[in-house]
């Protein structure tokens, strides 16, 4: 403790050896907890008097905003991005751990990175400058680095709820995929 009464050095956050994976724990033999969610049967008689109006929802409905018309008159397509990212979760039994906000927060900012890149591709890497008239670089770029480093963030916490609970392996993840089209894209 310092003399002005505060709490100065110590271990730094995230400081060290990173935990090991769920998976890599089971394969080696040590010791791991694997969460487990109680699944509860119910019997007719619990159920509450309008069963017929029960239904099972499996995936949580996107907000409207990923699926929002652009200035061009397309949607964003963020709503893809969002189903795919749940799909994949829910093959490794994780879609529990992962917050929906989380997933729609990804999903917006590489849907933008997307819509930058095109851009770029449309408008090319260096623009005219609005009171000179000179070269100047895209605004384009900045924003798609901008937009790649946050979902890259995002990204990057997801998968860490996934690796450190997930007892399948990591195969086909959504974010391969989607850069595959976004490279076919600019092809076609």
């Amino acid at each position: 403790m310092a003399k002005d009464g505060t709490l100065r050095g110590g271990r730094r956050v995230r400081a060290g050896d990173k935990p090991d994976a769920l998976v890599d724990k089971i394969a080696s033999g040590r010791s791991a907890s694997v969460m487990e969610f109680p699944m509860t049967d119910f019997v007719g008689s619990e159920l509450p008097s309008p069963a017929a109006d029960l239904y099972g929802e499996e995936m949580p409905k996107p907000s409207d905003y990923l699926s929002a018309e652009q200035r061009d008159g397309k949607p964003l397509g963020a709503d893809e991005i969002f189903r795919e990212t749940w799909v994949w979760l829910k093959e490794r039994g994780c879609e529990k751990l992962v917050n929906p906000r989380l997933i729609e927060s990804y999903s917006q900012a590489f849907a933008r990175f997307i819509q930058c890149d095109k851009a770029i591709s449309q408008y090319g890497l260096v623009g005219k400058h609005p009171t000179t008239g000179g070269a100047m670089a895209s605004p384009f770029v900045s924003m798609a680095n901008t937009y790649q480093k946050q979902a890259n963030l995002l990204w990057y916490e997801i998968f860490d709820i996934v690796k450190q609970n997930c007892t399948t392996t990591f195969e086909n993840m959504p974010q391969m995929d989607m850069m595959e089209r976004l490279l076919r894209s600019r092809n076609g």
